[in-house]
């Protein structure tokens, strides 16, 4: 629950082109993504579902996806590996640990490549709504991943690599309101709104996003098994359940020694 509160706000974000007016100043969006993933972040510590041994697992994936993205910036095409631990920790932590890692993982990247600008806090959300899918098709994995897991990461790999690019699309088209026909026109009907963002995004984006949606599916064929046994594995070490333990039945009672007297008379 606190998660999709907290998802509004960069829902906010994404929408407010289609309700008429521009996009809003970075400042208040760059505080916006960090307010949430903060926010998050706290209550999950305070709620115990995340520890100090998770923090550091975030961590870790965050400056993981940093070196990935510091080695190959721009991509091959609109693929980046950025997104494969991102995927896979969301499929098995859940959606909560799948957003922090997809929005931290972006922000870290973002401070270790020099990427910070207007659309950080657009990144921040679109990347940590790829961890909530996963998360939220996947089965909190303990065990060794089967080819079911994998079949269906993989897909929602596919289909993620294009909601990315159609989501960091919305920030993009803002800036093209000059174009007759597929520019954003502030006040237009909300009708004529989603038409022009949709032709927008089928020239200028489906086939770069192709490349990001395809190589998100193949790097979890190839290499996704190892990777979610190895956290399948963490999170059985991390995560404890306490079971109450049933009360054991008093003792039946024993009965009373027969008096001398009673044994002679049964006798």
């Amino acid at each position: 629950m606190t998660l999709v509160v907290l998802s509004l706000g960069g829902l906010a974000l994404f929408l407010w082109p289609f309700a008429g007016a521009g996009l809003p100043p970075d400042t208040p969006a760059i505080a916006v993504a960090l307010g949430a993933l903060g926010a998050l972040v706290l209550v999950e510590f305070g709620a115990r579902r995340l520890d100090v041994r998770a923090l550091a697992l975030l961590a870790a994936i965050a400056a993981i996806d940093a070196a990935l993205r510091l080695a190959l910036v721009t991509g091959i095409g609109g693929f980046s590996p950025i997104f494969f631990l991102i995927l896979c920790a969301g499929y098995v932590f859940g959606p909560a640990f799948g957003f922090e890692a997809g929005a931290l993982a972006m922000l870290v990247s973002a401070i270790a490549t020099g990427g910070i600008g207007p659309w950080l806090p657009y990144q921040l959300f679109a990347a940590g709504w790829v961890g909530v899918a996963a998360g939220v098709v996947g089965g909190r994995l303990t065990t060794a991943p089967s080819r079911r897991d994998i079949v269906l990461l993989a897909l929602v790999g596919l289909v993620t690599g294009f909601a990315f690019g159609a989501l960091m699309d919305v920030w993009d088209w803002t800036f093209f309101a000059g174009s007759p026909d597929l520019g954003w026109v502030p006040g237009a009907p909300l009708g004529e709104t989603i038409g022009r963002f949709g032709r927008f995004y089928l020239v200028t984006s489906l086939a770069y996003d192709a490349f990001r949606a395809v190589g998100n599916a193949v790097l979890i064929a190839v290499a996704g098994a190892p990777v979610l046994a190895a956290l399948g594995r963490l999170r059985a070490r991390l995560h404890f359940e306490v079971v109450a333990v049933a009360a054991a039945p008093p003792p039946e009672a024993t009965p009373p020694e027969m008096s001398a007297e009673a044994t002679r008379e049964a006798s």
